[in-house]
């Protein structure tokens, strides 16, 4: 029975492709996102080492306000008198004080900023050169005026020694410095990790990144002979008082290992998302391998029957299906695991190329070789157990019987799809709802299960579709065919069309979210504020891009303008608790733009350390007009804020709101966003043109009317989507495969009746319309499925975040249309192959053929 089956599964080379590719593809995924972080990670690994290889100790202050799900911790400053103190601790050979932050933002020939797309933008002192760090051009800063830049920032930039160029930190304003010298790192590297830096002298550094004159971000203490790190960083944090005087001493090692530590976990989420889609291209697979062993099952029914006929039992006649998926997924495996390797060493030099970061010899982690082959074999295993049953029942009569697989009553099936699809409504149902501790899980799971249930419940609703959508194409005789034949087998239609429904049904719900968010957002912006001009700008880790505070108030006194209000942003600590604090100096005007609605006490300011709040999250926080809130911000002590007003939240704001005086203690005390009223009769667009002079030094940030605006915050919702669409397009090639797959099956199982047709004649040309037919209508049948399940999906979780601002619904209805055309187009492509193939069939031999 095994050499029969062996020989049998070699004997059909070409199904044994065609059956593998879906799950190398969806091995090729997993795998290679395995290879793809496990080679950053080591690459960072690599370069984290490196940054810390001449820190013997470091000492920095215990930040104020430290929270690592609101973005990176901002240290707080030490006084210039601590360095002086930690020189006489014995042990110490130097001590070397340091002015850095995130936030030097390089302004380019063009007159843009330099951006990245992830690491920092240093600002720092000068502190000399060292065996990680080289002059390559020029000299160190000497004067106020002067900087040096990394090799990276000068190419970004497109400056060179001797230029002006423009910065922006943390203060207030452009600043215009001359460019003296350029500097690499050891290892021929023009950057650490991508990061952009500006050495400043140290007096120009602190005032301009820390905010304070004679204070540092940190402090490197270099060991004498013979004292180990560990001895030193005991005897420094003595001498400081340790946790207790509010100072944290760590190793080179240890901040290594922590740095280190954190972006593995954040390199984990990114993996964890990629698998998330590998997972959705495994799960179309398994319905293109159940269809490809039913078929190969319904079309070895009679050398079944006849092995059974000659002593096969039930379990070898199982096992032999089970063997042949055992070798399609092995084999699957090894090529997915070979490919994913390949995927991931070219996503992995791409991201190098773009990061500047050094790149670690290649790798593959055991995670990659282990979930390649368990990933491999379960898909296709599961897949095949359906079939193999139904294969091990056929009985041994069968044999000698023409036609031995009767259509069966879909009875069973739809009863337990539509428990089934109940089930997973429920679960999502209640996901949406915010009921139970996993929510996401009971979202997920219930997204998978309905998806369960619908394919299920496909076939159906195979028949009567199929059957009006081939209308369409009756009017030939090859089309009325192709009708017929694409609803003669309800079951391996749906179970086709179902695989092409899941990517789309996915791709739809996402749009029908992102159409209702944009919607909703247009509909705010409309009826909800008064705002003529927004002032606002893209931001990064540090929060909201900023702006000279001098540019408000010279809008304030432009010819038309009737109201201003600024908005500043940054991280706080509340009652123990981290998160974003919005802050205005002018409560009143601010609340007009909104057309916020006081339901206690008031909405403006009377004095300092004040706040208003929303009554809904003042009812979650168990707040209420006149309690208290101790804030404490980046910079400055705690502030114990009291609420002085409520105000009923609408779709565009709410929150806690408090009084501009804290603002001195922001990290960077300029505002992030500005509004502007405009009077009657004055033209918003001359306005616009006045505003936008004044921003000609604030290059991060411009000026929009309320219709930009909204169109600009749209455009993040149009490249989520691209995303999203880019990551699916997997599971839809799998499912064109399985169109592909099917088809060509189907022509095989064919062969005698396209002979019959040939015969009597049927020309070559209609016999590719014939088959061309089937595959539109079968393709066709999935997108109108994946529409109408993605929509609904779309469309419950819209429902569900009616309370978060998705006051509209909107159905993206071009999108739909242009998907189903193209799974039109989908369909033609897919019937490309196969339908050459039928059309050479030779008569004689499809005629004889049984």
């Amino acid at each position: 029975m095994l050499r029969a089956t062996l020989k049998s599964l070699l004997s059909r080379k070409l199904r044994l492709v065609l059956s593998g590719l879906a799950v190398v593809l969806g091995v090729m995924f997993v795998s290679g996102a395995f290879v793809l972080t496990d080679t950053m990670g080591r690459s960072f690994d690599s370069l984290f080492a490196s940054v810390f290889e001449d820190t013997d100790v470091q000492v920095t202050q215990k930040p104020k306000v430290d929270d690592q799900d609101m973005g990176p911790s901002q240290t707080s400053n030490i006084p210039a008198a601590t360095l002086e103190k930690l020189k006489n601790v014995p042990g110490v050979a130097k001590v070397v004080g340091e002015a850095n932050a995130d936030g030097a933002r390089v302004i380019g020939k063009n007159g843009k900023v330099v951006t990245t797309f992830g690491p920092p933008r240093l600002g720092e002192n000068w502190a000399g050169t060292s065996d990680l760090m080289q002059l390559r051009e020029g000299r160190g800063p000497q004067a106020d005026d002067e900087i040096v830049v990394n090799a990276t920032t000068a190419k970004a930039a497109g400056v060179k020694v001797g230029d002006d160029v423009g910065v922006l930190t943390l203060q207030p304003g452009k600043k215009v410095f001359k460019l003296v010298g350029i500097v690499g790192y050891s290892g021929d590297r023009d950057s650490l990790g991508g990061s952009l830096e500006v050495f400043f002298t140290t007096p120009v550094a602190q005032e301009l990144m820390l905010g304070e004159k004679d204070v540092y971000s940190s402090i490197k203490v270099t060991a004498a002979p013979g004292v180990t790190h560990d001895q030193l960083r005991a005897d420094v944090a003595a001498a400081l008082g340790g946790e207790a005087g509010g100072f944290q001493v760590k190793t080179g090692k240890q901040l290594q290992d922590e740095t280190t530590k954190d972006f593995r976990e954040g390199l984990s989420f990114f993996n964890n998302i990629l698998i998330g889609f590998a997972g959705v291209a495994l799960f179309v697979g398994t319905f293109l391998i159940l269809n490809t062993f039913s078929i190969i099952v319904a079309q070895r029914t009679r050398e079944l029957a006849l092995m059974r006929a000659l002593g096969g039992s039930r379990s070898q006649t199982l096992g032999s299906v089970i063997i042949e998926a055992v070798a399609i997924g092995l084999i699957a495996s090894v090529l997915g695991l070979a490919a994913g390797i390949g995927v991931g060493v070219l996503l992995a030099w791409v991201f190098g190329n773009v990061s500047g970061v050094a790149l670690a010899s290649v790798g593959v982690p055991a995670a990659a070789v282990i979930s390649a082959f368990v990933v491999g074999l379960l898909v296709t295993v599961v897949a095949a157990v359906l079939p193999a049953l139904r294969a091990s029942r056929i009985p041994p009569i069968a044999a000698l019987q023409e036609v031995a697989t009767p259509d069966r009553p879909l009875t069973k099936l739809t009863v337990s799809g539509a428990l089934i699809g109940a089930a997973g409504g429920t679960m999502l149902g209640l996901g949406l709802a915010g009921q139970g501790d996993n929510t996401l899980w009971l979202i997920l799971g219930g997204v998978l299960i309905s998806f369960i249930g619908v394919a299920l419940l496909t076939p159906l609703l195979a028949r009567p579709v199929v059957a009006l959508l081939g209308r369409l194409f009756s009017w030939s005789v090859p089309g009325k065919l192709g009708r017929l034949n694409s609803g003669r087998n309800p079951r391996r239609t749906a179970i086709t069309a179902a695989a092409l429904m899941v990517g789309l049904a996915l791709i739809t719900g996402v749009n029908v979210i992102l159409a209702s968010a944009k919607q909703s957002l247009s509909s705010q912006a409309a009826t909800q504020v008064t705002v003529d001009l927004i002032i606002s700008g893209d931001g990064d880790d540090n929060g909201p891009a900023k702006f000279d505070p001098a540019v408000m108030t010279a809008a304030a006194k432009l010819p038309g303008v009737s109201s201003t209000a600024s908005e500043y942003w940054d991280f706080a600590q509340v009652d123990g608790e981290g998160r974003g604090i919005s802050a205005t100096p002018d409560m009143a005007a601010y609340a007009g733009m909104f057309k916020l609605v006081a339901t206690e006490g008031t909405l403006a300011w009377s004095g300092p350390d004040q706040a208003v709040i929303d009554v809904d999250t003042a009812k979650k926080q168990n707040l209420k007009l006149g309690s208290t809130m101790t804030m404490q911000f980046t910079r400055g002590e705690p502030h114990t804020v009291k609420i002085v007003g409520l105000y009923q939240k609408n779709d565009v704001m709410g929150g806690l709101i408090v009084s501009g005086d804290v603002v001195k203690d922001f990290r960077a005390a300029q505002p992030s966003w500005g509004f502007l009223r405009v009077s009657d009769g004055t033209a918003v667009a001359d306005i616009q043109r006045q505003v936008d002079q004044l921003l000609v030094d604030n290059p991060e940030v411009s000026v929009a009317n309320r219709a930009e605006f909204v169109d600009a915050q749209s455009a993040q919702f149009d490249q989520l989507l691209m995303m999203i669409q880019i990551l699916l397009a997997l599971a839809i090639l799998i499912a064109v495969l399985g169109i592909v797959n099917t088809l060509a099956l189907s022509v095989l199982e064919r062969t005698r009746e396209l002979g019959l047709l040939r015969a009597i004649g049927m020309r070559r040309a209609q016999t590719m319309r014939m088959v061309t037919v089937e595959a539109v209508v079968i393709s066709t049948f999935g997108a109108l499925l994946g529409l109408g399940v993605g929509a609904g999906l779309g469309a419950a979780v819209v429902k569900a975040l009616k309370d978060e601002g998705f006051s509209k619904m909107a159905f993206p209805w071009t999108q739909m249309a242009t998907y189903l055309l193209l799974a039109a187009l989908v369909g033609v492509i897919a019937a490309i192959l196969p339908s050459i193939r039928a059309s050479r069939v030779n008569v004689l031999q499809a005629i004889a053929h049984d």
